[in-house]
């Protein structure tokens, strides 16, 4: 019987994400992109203008989010695929955040007459900066800046190298809002990635940011990491739900030995394979949903008085290249190396490499290097592959009533290919609209990737993380 409701069909055919088939999962674990954006930042190409300027000019949104990229990391954990730079020589930000004090200027008439309603330091590691080059950054960002008197403050921290005075000085600078870096609490594991660090001192993070006001807390957990078994994993787990974190973010480690050298010090085979990598995501899934978490898209939690997940709830869930969002209605501003740009219909990276960034702002040039403006079929296909990454849904009248076009003459050739993928249970294709099952959730990125006119199978294997 085919439901005529999209929502309603939601509401049938969500259920607990146990008993995953682990033949579907060696079917359909892929490389396939995240979805943070799309086209993909891989899709961007070389920019000879001020993109952003010309974007600046059409945009609807009312409102901007900042973001600032802070490379230097004390320690290299081996693990990441972030863009960082290792080394234990504070001056290094000194420098840097001169630098991110020209991009400010170069990019002050982005700024202009807009409130930022969130901030959020991302790394690398934001807490390699001293409290006196924090608190030269929020001066700078004060500066150029108009925030909104409820904006949201965020910050990603190293719990190694955070005290509680560390805690209490970015309060006093007006973050609200902490992101503590946990991974796993195994020390086996945390020994294989280079990543020794005490869980206790960590709850002691937790509990004294409540103390002093931080509005909301989130713990990151990976999961497929070297060494993690069912039990290990579970024994994390235990430990995050005593800290009571208001968010957890669940990341699929991403094995691209090939792009990321530091990955290939250790085996392969110390690998969780995919059966147990979906095993490890689906207890995961299961504690934190059965003690109260709202799920939020792929990889995310909330508690339900949460934002995120009123947000969720309300069908207003944006994900952007933080993850998952509530202000995805806002052009989104970087700076400093590797940090990419939304505004408008056009997304722009600035260089990679920390001598480049710095040559771009010497010269006086963009900061952004690389880039895109989006088609009308972009816009399409990041609508539909935004709903399904946010909603496990979508409506197709939205779509429809937006770009004026028919949906199924315009997907014909991807609905055609989303049989398989009905077939084994992954995908409800309704009149109305399309459903992922939350038993399929863990799929999502496989999924979407049918919608995505830049996804070629046969060039992934170095570019995207397998889908599970």
């Amino acid at each position: 019987m085919e439901a005529n409701d999209v929502s309603q069909a939601v509401n049938q055919i969500t259920r607990p994400p146990s008993g995953v088939d682990f033949t579907t999962i060696a079917k359909y674990e892929r490389h396939a992109p995240r979805y943070t954006s799309y086209p993909t930042a891989l899709n961007f190409a070389a920019v000879n203008n001020d993109i952003l300027q010309i974007a600046n000019e059409n945009t609807q949104a009312e409102a901007l989010s900042i973001y600032v990229h802070i490379p230097f990391c004390q320690t290299l954990c081996y693990y990441c695929g972030c863009n960082k730079i290792v080394t234990r020589h504070n001056s290094k930000a000194d420098e840097y955040l001169n630098y991110i004090e020209k991009e400010l200027l170069s990019k002050s008439h982005l700024l202009a007459e807009r409130q930022a309603v969130s901030l959020h330091l991302g790394g690398g590691s934001p807490s390699f900066l001293s409290e006196q080059q924090q608190a030269t950054l929020m001066t700078m960002l004060t500066k150029y800046i108009s925030f909104d008197a409820q904006a949201e403050m965020a910050i990603e921290l190293d719990p190694r190298n955070v005290d509680i005075s560390y805690l209490k000085h970015l309060r006093e600078l007006g973050y609200n809002r902490l992101s503590f870096g946990l991974q796993d609490t195994d020390y086996q594991v945390q020994q294989t990635i280079n990543r020794v660090q005490s869980t206790l001192h960590i709850a002691d993070l937790v509990f004294e940011a409540r103390n002093l006001g931080f509005s909301s807390i989130n713990l990151d957990l990976i999961y497929g990491l070297p060494h993690q078994t069912k039990d290990t994993f579970r024994t994390t787990i235990a430990a995050t739900k005593a800290m009571s974190p208001d968010r957890i973010s669940l990341f699929s480690y991403a094995h691209l030995p090939e792009r990321f050298a530091a990955q290939r010090k250790f085996a392969e085979d110390i690998l969780p394979n995919a059966e147990q990598k979906a095993a490890l995501y689906d207890i995961a899934v299961t504690e934190f949903t059965k003690i109260g978490y709202d799920m939020i898209g792929l990889d995310h939690f909330a508690k339900k008085a949460d934002p995120l997940a009123k947000a969720k709830n309300a069908g207003k869930l944006h994900r952007n290249f933080q993850g998952y969002t509530t202000k995805g209605d806002a052009d989104l501003i970087g700076f400093g190396v590797s940090a990419i740009s939304t505004v408008g219909d056009a997304f722009a990276q600035n260089p990679k490499q920390l001598k480049d960034y710095y040559e771009q702002l010497n010269t006086h040039k963009p900061a952004a290097v690389i880039g895109l403006t989006l088609s009308k079929d972009d816009l399409i296909r990041r609508d539909v592959i935004s709903s399904l990454m946010c909603n496990l849904s979508l409506k197709k009248t939205m779509i429809e009533r937006k770009y004026h076009i028919s949906f199924d003459d315009y997907f014909a050739i991807e609905l055609d290919a989303l049989r398989p993928l009905q077939k084994d249970g992954l995908v409800l294709h309704m009149e109305k609209g399309i459903v992922v099952p939350e038993s399929a959730r863990i799929f999502i990125r496989a999924i979407c990737a049918t919608f995505d006119a830049y996804f070629d199978p046969t060039k992934t294997m170095t570019r995207f993380s397998k889908a599970i």
